[in-house]
């Protein structure tokens, strides 16, 4: 079965390469816990092997197993930040040569106007072009949010790796406009398109803007669920992975006995730094 890496090396090499083309993967975590840094790294390493910075690929990743393929490209969609500001946020995270390289093989898209034009926030504040009458118009005409993504996604996801950032600014936007129910039939519909989409698709979350109830619908949703937490122990905390559940993945994480990922972040991104067997 081909598999489209993660971009986290040992994290790759135990499950055999990554996640298998077609997945769709929640990776939801506590705020701070690693989540987000995981899908930098993602996007940005697999920038690396999209682009011409094979030298760099080698240098923070080194050679993918036998039944890892890369995917054709890497998209990147965001609710609320540019790309400016989403390349500022991942170098605190990251080097900037790894940043440099990586993120210009991403492609990235705003959905900023179709997500703010309906609140009563300033147009000045997310849009720099001054609104005129025609503007005002093409307000009402533009597509819904939902279908908005949705239509992005038919256009881009086949044979790629796709971040979408975030369902949780989703959830901040439910009201007239948006019900929870169109927000799980959107998970839903993406899985089931993915399966013949044949990428990988990384959808993030922060878990504490949901209640335990509909962040089960979202996990019996998707393909694979990641869960990234803090764990204290005495005087220390340190940044932990769970996968809860993750078909053609998980099963091989059981086989090594593994219960618990002990991570961390360094110049290179999200990292592996222990495993927690049973013994």
């Amino acid at each position: 079965m081909d598999r489209i890496p993660f971009g986290v090396r040992q994290l790759d090499t135990t499950i055999k390469g990554g996640a298998p083309r077609g997945s769709v993967v929640l990776v939801s975590g506590e705020s701070g816990a690693g989540s987000r840094e995981f899908m930098y790294t993602s996007a940005l390493i697999n920038g690396l092997a999209a682009g011409d910075s094979d030298e760099l690929y080698d240098l923070y990743y080194g050679s993918p197993t036998a039944d890892a393929v890369d995917p054709d490209g890497v998209h990147y969609i965001s609710f609320t930040a540019s790309k400016e500001d989403l390349v500022d946020e991942m170098r605190l995270a990251m080097d900037d040569e790894i940043v440099d390289n990586g993120a210009d093989a991403i492609q990235f898209h705003e959905l900023t106007e179709r997500y703010f034009h309906v609140s009563p926030v300033p147009r000045d504040w997310y849009a720099d072009a001054t609104e005129s009458i025609t503007d005002l118009r093409k307000r009402h005409e533009r597509q819904g949010l939902l279908e908005a993504l949705g239509s992005k996604l038919s256009e881009i996801a086949p044979n790629n790796l796709v971040v979408i950032d975030s369902l949780s600014d989703l959830v901040g936007a439910i009201g007239d406009d948006m019900e929870w129910s169109d927000i799980s039939y959107l998970v839903q519909g993406l899985t089931k398109a993915a399966n013949h989409w044949n990428g990988l698709i990384l959808v993030h979350l922060n878990h504490e803007t949901v209640s335990s109830t509909r962040y089960a619908q979202l996990t019996d949703a998707t393909t694979g669920a990641m869960r990234f937490e803090w764990e204290s122990g005495g005087s220390t905390r340190a940044r932990t992975l769970v996968v809860s559940q993750f078909r053609g993945v998980l099963s091989q994480i059981e086989d090594e006995n593994i219960v618990r990922f002990e991570t961390e972040i360094g110049d290179s991104g999200f990292d592996i730094s222990d495993v927690r067997k049973i013994r």
